[in-house]
Order: structure tokens, then C-alpha cells, then sequence
């Protein structure tokens, strides 16, 4: 096992030691780096352009830029949008400049985390991007439709980067192993648990077996203390050779899934549930429901989102839904966690099997569009109220209809909305669960409206 106080090279982290040196060593990515595939070609062109590369952390967005700033002998000059500001990009300009004059060499502007820079910020650069000063990389997780400005955007290619699938975290692993620490031995078990651990993100899963390394050095005998079993060598030997999943379990801290609460994973799970529900898919409902929680999301914001989706997309096809969406945001206010998910699990189970209707939330729709763009009409004569005598003498409530005193609790032919508005059907009920009886009878009320024309 390597000396890490001694050997200056093992010191360096182990993601900058296995850091790629050309394109063909980058795991991952194959649909853009492949054979004939966008950034391959944009490798082999012999040309520069600026492009955001968008994606989640640890998928290898740095890496390429530098690979990048290797290829094409161009100064590669890292901004990071956390810590830098207005004055930190001018400098790095001027940096360019002396760079271009002194050696004649072309700058790559790489901006991590460029979704973090305001307007004001991306409009900085932008003029010497357009004037081919430098080369401007950004690094982004989130959507830069939403997030960099359309006069940046429109002069850089945007590159979508997947997360790490579990064979290429198993390939990264292999290579780790085998380069940084081939005297440890891992389980099957404990290598799976270590790839899950890292939910796609190859710094993740360098960083959690660089802890590994470190604990197997340092931690036996306070391991040992406890009684706990660490696949101890033979006495007179240093260090944990074996790494199971007990080990595992006394040295990483909770597994908290890849999950940003306001950021694109965020909306992009709770699109996934909602349309798990709307399409009555009970486990793949409950799988997104546990994936957020599980990643971190607010419960109550969840209980929030499971009585929308009752209102929204099931409507009066069964009002229980509504009402045990409720009753779980109710339980989960009393019970917290992790006993109130319960009761929010249940109710996504109940709506995702539940009839489905969005026939209100059409007709909601379609009266605001309405509203929006008709005029201000009186109420007529007949619908108002008439608490004085004025307002009697005035005729208001003249001819109203009292529904109750009329055959069948109708009043069949009666008009309710202002005089000379068009005749307009907002809600038009589905023939599912409880609204294909609503649709029958609103059928018979309509047949004698008819009637009385």
C-alpha cells in the first residue's frame, strides 16, 4: 500500500491522479465521444468553438475542458462563478491578452458553475468571446435555457453529459483499483455498494475510495477496539486488507442520493411522479415519491404536490382522492418522519390507481382564458339580490327561479349567465368513476333545458 506521507504523486488526490490524458481514457460519455459523435469531432476539427457542457457533478465537464485546452496547445485559464465576480473575469481577460502577446497562444475561458454568474456577469466576457479573444467552456448542472443569457447561449454549442452508468462506475473502479491501490481487496458486495453509493458521479466514487484507503491505513485498531470485524491481516502486518460491507458500514456517512432541492433533478423528479400518478403506474409512483424523500426533498412540500395532482388529474372522477391527500398531509403534520411518508406512500399508491380526470382543471382553465379576454357583463336582473326596497323596486331578483320549489329540484330552461354572452360549456365531464354519473345527469338537465326552448 502506497506511502501517502512519502510519495509526493500519491499525495495528489485520487481524481486528479486518474484524471484523463486524452479522450480515448475518458469513461463515459460514449454518445458524444464516440466514433463520429459531436465532441469527438469537435476534438478532430482542428478548430475551436465555445460550448456549455452541461450535466450532473462528477461526469467529467472539467476534464474536457482541459482535454480541450491539451488538444488544441491553448492556455486553459478556470474561473469558478461561485467565488469569482466582474473584476476576477477582467483580470482574467487581461491575463488572455498578455498570453496571446507574449506567446501566441489562444486562451480557453473556463467558467464551472457558469449558471451561478448574473446577467451582468455573462455580459462581461461576452464581448471578447465574440471578438475570439478566448475561447469561452462553461460547466453547468442546470438547464442554460434558464440559466445563461441568449447572446452567450446563441454563440456556444451546448453538449447534454449522463450521469456514469453502473458498468462505467465498475470500469472507473477497476481502473482506481488497480492504480492507486491494488493491495486492497473488495467484496463483490462492498464494490457494488461503493458504485450505488456513488449514483453516477465518477468524483463521488473516486473521493469514497479515497476515504476507504485512508480508514483501511488509519482505523483498524479503533475498529478492532469495538469488536468489529475488518478482514484483519495476519499480526505484524499494517493496516485493513479487506474491504466488506461491514467495514463499509463503520466508515461511510449516510448515502445521500445525487439531488439538488432547487435545481433541474429536483423538477425533473417531481415531473417524473406527477406523471407516474397521471398514468396510474403505482410503483413507478412510489418509486420517485421514496427517490425524493430519499434524496432529501421537504415532506410537506411533497404532501403539497400529491393534493394538486388529486385536484388536478383526478378530480370528481373520485373525490376520496381528494380527500385522503389531504387526510396524508394532515398525518404527516402530526406524525413527522419517517412515519408520516408513510401515509403520503399510501396516498400516491390511492391516486395512481384511482380514476382519472382532468375535466376541472380543463374547465378552470378555459373559464379564466375566457374571463381574461371577454368584458366586464352585468349580472342579470333576475340573479341579483334585493335586501331593500330600492333595490326591489329596481327589479332586482324579478323572475327568479327558485330551483328547490321546481319539479325535480330543476328549473329547467333557466339562464344563469349575463344577457347576450355566447353559450359556452366549460366542463365537460369524462365517463370515468364518479363523473360518467355526473355526465349522465348533466345529459338529462340539458335535454330539459331543451325542452322548454
Amino acid at each position: 500500500m502506497p506511502d501517502l506521507f512519502e510519495d509526493p504523486a500519491a499525495a495528489a488526490p485520487l481524481a486528479e491522479r486518474l484524471r484523463p490524458k486524452h479522450i480515448d481514457e475518458v469513461i463515459g460519455q460514449s454518445h458524444l465521444l464516440g466514433e463520429g459523435r459531436p465532441l469527438r469531432l469537435a476534438f478532430q476539427s482542428g478548430k475551436l468553438h465555445s460550448m456549455i457542457l452541461w450535466g450532473p457533478p462528477g461526469v467529467g465537464k472539467t476534464t474536457l475542458a482541459r482535454l480541450m485546452a491539451s488538444a488544441f496547445d491553448a492556455e486553459f485559464m478556470p474561473l469558478s462563478a461561485v467565488l469569482s465576480g466582474v473584476k476576477d473575469i477582467r483580470e482574467a481577460i487581461a491575463q488572455a491578452q498578455q498570453v496571446l502577446q507574449l506567446h501566441g497562444r489562444h486562451t480557453i475561458l473556463f467558467v464551472d458553475e457558469v449558471h451561478r454568474f448574473n446577467k451582468s456577469q455573462q455580459d462581461a466576457f461576452l464581448p471578447f468571446v465574440e471578438q475570439g479573444l478566448v475561447t469561452f467552456i462553461g460547466a453547468t448542472t442546470e438547464n442554460p435555457s434558464f440559466e445563461v443569457n441568449n447572446a452567450l447561449l446563441s454563440r456556444a454549442q451546448v453538449y447534454v453529459l449522463h450521469a456514469l452508468s453502473s458498468d462505467e462506475l465498475g470500469q472507473l473502479f477497476e481502473r482506481a483499483h488497480q492504480i492507486a491501490m491494488p493491495d486492497l481487496n473488495f467484496t463483490d458486495d462492498a464494490k457494488e455498494r461503493i458504485i450505488g453509493y456513488a449514483d453516477g458521479d465518477a468524483r463521488r466514487l473516486l473521493n469514497v475510495l479515497e476515504q476507504l484507503q485512508t480508514a483501511a491505513i488509519t482505523a483498524e485498531g479503533s475498529l478492532r477496539s469495538r469488536g468489529v470485524h475488518t478482514g484483519v491481516p495476519p499480526a505484524g502486518t499494517a493496516g485493513v486488507k479487506n474491504i466488506d460491507s461491514a467495514f463499509l458500514d463503520n466508515t461511510l456517512a449516510q448515502n445521500l442520493r445525487r439531488f439538488d432541492k432547487g435545481g433541474e433533478a429536483f423538477y425533473d423528479q417531481i415531473s417524473a411522479l406527477h406523471k407516474s400518478v397521471r398514468g396510474s403506474n403505482p410503483d413507478a409512483a412510489l418509486y420517485w415519491l421514496v427517490r425524493m424523500l430519499d434524496g432529501g426533498a421537504d415532506p410537506r412540500y411533497m404532501a403539497r404536490r400529491i393534493v394538486r395532482m388529486a385536484w388536478e388529474d383526478i378530480g370528481l372522477a373520485d373525490p376520496r382522492a381528494i380527500q385522503l391527500a389531504n387526510d396524508a398531509a394532515l398525518t404527516y403534520e402530526r406524525l413527522g418522519s419517517p412515519e408520516g411518508e408513510l401515509a403520503l406512500a399510501q396516498a400516491v399508491i390511492y391516486l395512481a390507481v384511482s380514476a382519472k380526470s382532468n375535466a376541472g382543471y380543463v374547465a378552470y382553465n378555459a373559464a379564466r382564458a375566457f374571463v381574461a379576454q371577454d368584458g366586464s357583463r352585468e349580472v342579470p336582473l333576475h340573479l341579483r339580490n334585493a335586501p331593500t326596497k330600492l333595490m326591489k323596486q329596481l327589479d332586482y331578483g324579478r323572475n327568479y327561479r327558485y330551483a328547490h320549489d321546481e319539479e325535480g329540484g330543476y328549473a329547467a330552461g333557466e339562464n344563469y349567465f349575463p344577457e347576450g354572452m355566447p353559450e359556452v360549456s366549460f366542463y365537460q365531464p369524462t365517463d370515468r368513476g364518479l363523473e360518467s354519473k355526473i355526465a349522465e345527469k348533466l345529459q338529462r338537465l340539458r335535454e330539459l333545458d331543451a325542452a322548454q326552448k
